[in-house]
């Protein structure tokens, strides 16, 4: 008993130590945190909350650089041929990891060019209608969804993310056709759907609250499994269409090689800033789960991701414009 604790004691020594000698070689410099889409998004919103306080821990500025456009695939090509020391990391979310397989060419390879950090968020969209629109909850949805194929439309932030995935596969579950009309950003199609140019959309808590809370449009239910905490009085669509399940998440990651004691003192750091009271109220407020994954089990996440998200793309017959 004493040998084992005596082993312990040494074992957290030499943990302690560990990140004590990484504290005091990382980062020696800025350190560069990529964002694959425009500023004032979700992903941007949460990747500079985060920089910010790794900025105030470390002593070393955290600058977030957004490169958006192709899907992530700047930024994601950006990142695959940075050094692997730390210095460069990316805050990438359900997007990121789907759309790469709309692309039969890529340059880079999430199991072989990256290293996953740890997951940060989780979160439902939340399905909005036009006002005018006649359906008051997913069962009358689809049934005028059924009643008039190829007449409902249905917006997005653009081809192959999240919100263009969460229709095809509502579609693909419930036998209706409805038409996707992917916008340059969130912001457009929002507008699109206040103004009845589209029928439907799929809007991130965040985004969606005001515009619910004034009544613009209606909310009839969330992507998730199960309801959210944030919206109580919703139904999952899951509860009408078995199956279906979409959760748009954030999360970070180094290039491949980056050392195993940097990802870690990376992921104790965030962990460290997840426990913060301020840091967790301001993301449940946004509607999200926070996530604390251990690199491993990310990079799995990850993994599946693109593959489910493929089998729904190729299905589908979705490709790039």
């Amino acid at each position: 008993m004493l040998k084992n604790l005596i082993s312990g004691a040494v074992m957290c020594c030499g943990i302690a130590f560990t990140f004590s000698a990484i504290a005091q070689a990382y980062p020696t410099k800025p350190v560069r945190v990529l964002v694959p889409f425009v500023a004032a998004g979700g992903v941007d919103l949460v990747a500079r909350a985060l920089s910010d306080r790794l900025s105030d821990r470390l002593r070393q500025q955290f600058v977030v650089d957004n490169r958006p456009g192709a899907g992530g695939r700047i930024a994601m090509e950006t990142l695959a041929q940075a050094a692997a020391d730390g210095h460069t990391l990316a805050m990438i979310s359900g997007t990121t990891a789907a759309s790469s397989n709309l692309h039969a060419k890529l340059s880079y390879d999430f199991a072989r060019d990256f290293a996953a950090i740890t997951q940060v968020t989780e979160q439902p969209y939340i399905v909005l209608l036009n006002t005018a629109v006649s359906a008051k909850s997913v069962p009358e949805l689809i049934t005028l969804a059924k009643s008039k194929p190829g007449v409902l439309n249905y917006g997005s932030s653009g081809t192959g993310g999240m919100q263009h995935l969460a229709g095809t596969l509502l579609t693909q579950l419930t036998g209706t056709r409805m038409i996707h009309v992917p916008y340059k950003g969130g912001g457009q199609a929002v507008g699109a759907l206040i103004s009845g140019e589209i029928q439907l959309g799929f809007l991130n808590p965040l985004g969606a609250r005001p515009h619910i809370a004034a009544g613009r449009v209606r909310a009839i239910a969330v992507t998730s499994k199960k309801r959210s905490p944030a919206f109580p009085q919703l139904p999952a669509v899951a509860e009408t269409v078995p199956g279906f399940e979409v959760n748009n998440w954030y999360g970070l990651i180094a290039p491949a090689k980056t050392p195993v004691t940097v990802i870690q003192f990376i992921h104790r750091e965030i962990g460290e800033i997840l426990k913060e009271e301020a840091v967790r109220a301001r993301l449940e407020k946004e509607g999200s789960d926070v996530v604390w994954s251990a690199p491993q089990v990310f990079r799995n996440y990850i993994l599946e991701e693109v593959k489910l998200w493929g089998k729904v793309i190729r299905e589908a017959g979705i490709q790039a414009n």
